[in-house]
């Protein structure tokens, strides 16, 4: 199938970059989205008999019965074009090994030895291109003791300590709930590409950058991090509330709920002045004492809280200056002004499915001088691929680019 648009370069701080992206499922192809949001250049390489892994995780599917789209794969997938290649077949890999010469980044999530077994180890890699930046992402790390485990993210999520964290409480542990391992890996992925593109322009060579799904996990245990290695605590899930401040979390009132974060001595007492609350009242006067009489706390501000409804009490709380919120359900979020005024939600025509609606990326730009800034955003954007359709296109490509 032909390419839609012969198009090879778009705007973005990564226009002119090319990246090539081995990888499938999710850890990989975020940190291929994100580079394409940027406005690199990504050529996904997926196998010709199914494509990416995720092509066939649903449902959801949507379109026509005969060539059904999995929603999975448009998450990750926008702002790349699609090629075909069985790295079986040494036409095919004679191909993939033309786009590693003129690539800036490979992007690659197999198990280890994988790529080495089909012809592309890192040596051969660097042979073809010494500026070649290469990412790989791994489930356990690419080196160690249990490397060769495979990597799924509630795996992950388990071993490496965050649904530990997460739940009501120690005997109701529950894993985020989208994919947070796959997804963090590929941040911190594209985030190391990015430092070794700038490094590049000092030494003029490549790197390998390599992250794992137990290492995005444990660069995001933040607070509860250090209260196990310098505290010697051992953290439990804590529910909807914050185990260092309170009142700060969840609480119901009349035929809802509201969040509130209270998040300093000065908001406490604020709060406190706005529903007739006593702020030195015994084992509340201070933040450590809400925090080891918290449920004594919940009890006080929900009895004030109930013959308030949500949208009632957020209008009191923010006249009061409390930072508030409600719990919005996803379409409620993509409908929500806001979220729409920060280009949180996009449009691109898709082959198949015509006009649709993705969430955006999470980062705009602006061009600043003395007289202000500029939003320098990009704005158009590519839907996910079809298998293979800009085959022909890349291919074309490759022959008439030296």
């Amino acid at each position: 199938m032909s390419s839609t648009s012969e198009t090879t370069t778009r705007p973005g701080p990564l226009s002119g970059y090319t990246v090539v992206d081995l990888s499938r499922a999710l850890a990989g192809p975020h940190a291929g989205q994100m580079l394409g949001d940027l406005g690199a250049r990504v050529i996904k390489v997926e196998n010709p008999a199914s494509g990416d892994d995720s092509r066939s995780w649903g449902p959801p599917f949507v379109g026509p019965e005969d060539d059904p789209q999995a929603t999975y794969f448009f998450s990750c997938n926008r702002n790349k074009e699609s090629i075909a290649l069985n790295l079986k077949d040494d036409g095919d890999k004679e191909v993939l090994a033309q786009l590693i010469e003129r690539a800036d980044v490979l992007v690659e999530n197999f198990r280890g030895g994988v790529l080495t077994r089909l012809g592309f180890s890192t040596e051969r890699c660097m042979e073809l291109n010494p500026r070649l930046v290469i990412l790989s992402i791994t489930g356990f790390g690419h080196d160690g003791p249990e490397a060769s485990r495979a990597g799924y993210d509630q795996i992950a999520q388990g071993e490496a300590g965050l649904m530990s964290l997460t739940g009501s409480g120690p005997d109701d542990m529950q894993k985020v709930g989208v994919p947070i391992a796959d997804l963090l890996s590929g941040i911190y992925g594209s985030y190391g590409v990015l430092a070794a593109l700038l490094e590049r322009e000092r030494t003029g060579r490549g790197k390998v950058v390599r992250t794992s799904l137990i290492a995005g996990m444990v660069g995001v245990h933040a607070f509860q991090g250090t209260r196990a290695t310098v505290a010697g605590e051992n953290p439990a899930p804590g529910g909807n509330h914050h185990p260092s401040l309170s009142p700060y979390g969840l609480f119901h009132c009349k035929g809802g709920a509201v969040q509130i974060s209270v998040g300093n001595q000065n908001l406490w007492h604020k709060l406190c002045a706005a529903f007739d609350i006593e702020p030195e009242t015994q084992g509340m006067a201070t933040n450590a004492e809400r925090v080891a009489n918290r449920p004594a706390v919940i009890s006080v501000i929900e009895e004030r809280f109930r013959d308030y409804t949500a949208e009632e009490l957020l209008e009191k709380l923010a006249a009061a200056g409390i930072p508030s919120g409600i719990v919005r359900s996803l379409q409620e979020v993509y409908q929500w002004e806001q979220a729409l005024s920060q280009g949180l939600k996009i449009s691109v025509e898709h082959p198949v499915l015509g006009e649709i609606d993705l969430p955006g990326p999470p980062l705009r730009f602006f061009d600043a001088d003395t007289e202000g800034e500029t939003e320098s955003t990009p704005r158009e954007h590519l839907a996910p691929p079809l298998l293979n359709e800009h085959g022909d296109a890349i291919r074309r490509w490759l022959e008439e680019t030296p």
